[in-house]
């Protein structure tokens, strides 16, 4: 547990901190629904159902402004390179993007629900009271006139007996908005899978683009001010503390009470999502260029096991190790932007990829290449961005792990480490890597095209980290791996028990790609 909390405690105090801030923004708003004398003629309608709607809608807010963040890859790459002076610790965490965007949206469709169901009540009860003829203080505050030019300050949405709840839900905004939100937060959700992701990887990238629609229907909800408080003047003339009781006689001459006055709450969504927004536009305004800019394939390469490897040459193109690039072709796809890792070594004068066969664009793509008498397919690339395998060089040991095309990430290390080592390097702080340019083969590998070969197989975890625990008892362990859950779970528990709990002995710290 103690090694647990060495690796992992900015994690988790980083994880209380943003779940403190929805518990907090639920609550606050919870008890201000439910306390403030502004909406107290509401909740004569709607009871504690009121409170639940609008504390869910401000944690709405919070999380949608944090979920386009972590996908701005541009900027998690600037605050890469602005951080490098920070430690292992704090680096680590923009390694975690993604695992934080989906768990932002998990808290989205939690609130989500909570949302919908407290408006499901609201709208029923809306209509009770709006059917009721009872003379009830919820039916009175029912029937006031929508007609503003008659003075009339309404309450209830639901304007006569005959409206039907499904009428106001379709053609009021914030009904209609809502189900269009709803609809494709489900379809994002849904698609988002792994199963979808991995098998129909098409589906998972244009379903996901209907967030879209989520933040303009987000913008817009609450401009219709269907959830409604008194006014302050009202409040003024007519406060509920003294008034409410004597509603049968509002408006009488020989009462000091008038008919309360209401107003709709005003649009605060586009306030938390407008900073976000406009940050993702630039973002993708300067993938939009920098994918504009002509790439010239000097080298293709068909290996075996159906892997492409491509070669190019990009004007103003610079790269670290480990980083990646998103490709587009675009005779395939016009929209389709697809994620792999550099091979090349930034000491090259080209850099390339490794492409596999998994997936329709990917079997297209190589097939396009693989057409001897048909011009060479257009690419499009965008990037480099960074990845945790850039802070390779900052441990003084290293361990690369790969499984089956995941050795690509690290075909750019060692390819770097074999041309430093070349240089004479001395300001390489990594010492060990394995034997990647010290016993040479006969036979190069086909990934790394180092003549040492890489070697395939599951080795005995516990046998390796103890042997590198033993052989290095002061030094800090870089552990890098792409590759499957299993074994970043596997690689991850030997990290958490082989570190020291003293910081002057071995540490072992975990890092995983993730695209």
């Amino acid at each position: 547990m103690g090694n647990w909390v060495v690796n992992h405690w900015f994690s988790v105090l980083f994880l209380v901190v943003w779940l403190g801030l929805n518990v907090f923004l639920f609550v606050d708003a919870f008890l201000k629904y439910e306390k403030a004398d502004k909406y107290y003629y509401t909740r004569k309608i709607l009871g504690s159902t009121l409170a639940c709607a609008r504390a869910s809608a401000l944690c709405l807010n919070f999380n949608s402004m944090l979920i386009l963040l972590p996908v701005c890859r541009n900027l998690l790459s600037f605050l890469r390179g602005t951080c490098s002076f920070c430690s292992h610790t704090l680096r680590k965490q923009l390694d975690h993007n993604l695992t934080f965007h989906k768990l932002v949206a998990y808290m989205i469709c939690l609130h989500t629900a909570i949302h919908i169901i407290a408006h499901l009540f609201n709208f029923d009860r809306y209509s009770r009271s709006r059917q009721a003829t009872n003379g009830s203080l919820a039916s009175i505050l029912s029937s006031l006139s929508h007609d503003e030019k008659k003075g009339g300050s309404w309450l209830n949405p639901i304007q006569s007996r005959n409206t039907t709840v499904e009428y106001v839900t379709f053609t009021s905004i914030a009904g209609l908005t809502g189900v269009i939100m709803t609809i494709a937060l489900i379809l994002m959700v849904t698609s988002a899978t792994e199963f979808i992701r991995r098998s129909y990887f098409e589906v998972f990238w244009y379903t996901h683009h209907l967030f879209i629609f989520y933040i303009l229907g987000l913008g817009i909800h609450s401009i219709g001010g269907i959830v409604r408080g008194q006014t302050e003047e009202s409040m003024n003339e007519s406060h509920p503390h003294k008034c409410a009781e004597s509603f049968e006689v509002w408006d009488d001459h020989d009462s000091h009470c008038r008919c309360p006055e209401f107003e709709g709450h005003p649009p605060e969504s586009w306030k938390w999502i407008l900073a976000p927004v406009i940050l993702y536009i630039c973002e993708r305004i300067l993938r939009f260029y920098r994918s504009q800019q002509k790439v010239v394939i000097t080298k293709v390469v068909m290996h075996p096991s159906k892997v492409l490897e491509l070669q190019m040459n990009k004007r103003g193109f610079s790269m670290e190790v480990g980083q990646y690039i998103f490709v587009n072709c675009p005779s395939i796809s016009l929209l389709e932007w697809h994620p792999f890792t550099l091979t090349s070594a930034p000491e090259e004068d080209f850099f390339s990829i490794h492409i596999r066969a998994a997936g329709d664009w990917t079997e297209n793509l190589i097939r396009a290449f693989e057409q001897q008498y048909s011009p060479i397919p257009r690419i499009e690339v965008d990037g480099p961005f960074g990845t945790a395998s850039e802070d390779v060089f900052q441990y003084e040991v290293a361990v690369l792990v790969g499984a089956g095309i995941g050795v690509t990430p690290f075909a750019s290390i060692l390819k770097s480490i074999w041309y430093k080592f070349q240089c004479a390097d001395h300001n390489l702080k990594t010492k060990k890597v394995g034997h990647a340019a010290l016993n040479f083969h006969k036979a190069t590998d086909i990934v790394t095209g180092l003549k040492q070969k890489t070697s395939f197989g599951r080795p005995m975890w516990d046998n390796e980290f103890s042997t590198i625990a033993t052989s290095h008892p002061k030094s800090v362990v870089g552990v890098f791996l792409c590759g499957p859950p299993t074994l970043a779970k596997s690689l991850r528990k030997c990290c958490h028990r082989y570190s020291s709990l003293d910081p002057r002995k071995v540490q072992f710290y975990f890092n995983k790609e993730n695209f």
